[in-house]
């Protein structure tokens, strides 16, 4: 980005992010989901499940429940984007002398915020009900470095939903999918207790990777090759989705 740039995308970061203030509603809706699975699978169903580890349950699927907080955190972005479609804002801001991609930005950097807070949020709780990691600062800034990424490849594809939706509805539908593949992975119990198949998409899919990395740095074990391979795939999304939502930015507004 240019300096200009830059300078574009911190006022309209700043606008987007005081609505964000005025109605912090979004932010905790987007962690009562994940926590109310926390509980849920702490309270409920942690008990019949075995990790075939000594951590505790709610230590083995606290990394899955942070993925899932994202996922449905990043659906407020393809709507809020929708919305800003629609209203015409997008051909005024044209119509002024500033970047026209740190419209996109701004919502890209509003998302990450959110989004961090909402995950902070769901880690507050899971201390309150005894989650417990040895893990560094080291290994937490290499958390939040790997929460980042993800939250940044996944808001791109809001980007490409908010862009390309015709109604309200299915501008946020497109987060289901992605909140539902932690639950096809190894977030909630081991991949080698699943069908074949299921094992095999569980297995290969970008979401194990990520839970199987961040859950190495909270238990202080080595993460080995699967931080290479969560780092491949977010870096792998990321560049996709981004290309993609610039492409269509630029069909849209010309």
């Amino acid at each position: 980005m240019t300096t200009l740039a830059l300078a574009d995308t911190g006022v309209l970061t700043g606008r987007s992010l005081r609505h964000i203030l005025r109605s912090p509603d979004t932010i905790i809706t987007t962690a009562v989901t994940p926590i109310a699975l926390m509980l849920l699978f702490v309270y409920v169903f942690g008990g019949a499940i075995n990790t075939g580890t000594d951590q505790s349950y709610l230590d083995f699927m606290l990394p899955g429940i942070l993925l899932i907080t994202v996922a449905s955190g990043i659906a407020y972005t393809a709507y809020r984007l929708f919305l800003d479609m629609q209203s015409g804002l997008f051909e005024r801001f044209q119509s002024m002398p500033i970047s026209r991609s740190s419209v996109l930005w701004a919502h890209v950097l509003t998302s990450l915020v959110a989004n961090l807070i909402a995950v902070a949020l769901v880690i507050g709780v899971a201390l309150l009900m005894c989650f417990r990691t040895g893990a560094g600062p080291l290994a937490w800034l290499a958390v939040i470095g790997i929460l980042t990424l993800f939250t940044l490849a996944l808001t791109w594809i809001a980007v490409i939903a908010g862009l390309s939706a015709k109604t309200v509805d299915g501008a946020s539908a497109f987060s289901y999918p992605l909140i539902f593949l932690p639950f096809i992975s190894s977030a909630f119990a081991p991949t080698d207790s699943m069908p074949g198949p299921v094992a095999w998409f569980a297995e290969h899919q970008p979401v194990t990777s990520i839970v199987n990395t961040i859950r190495a740095l909270f238990s202080q074990q080595p993460v080995g090759g699967e931080i290479w391979i969560a780092l491949a795939w977010m870096v792998g999304i990321l560049i996709a989705a981004y290309i993609g939502a610039i492409l269509i930015y630029r069909t849209k507004i010309r």
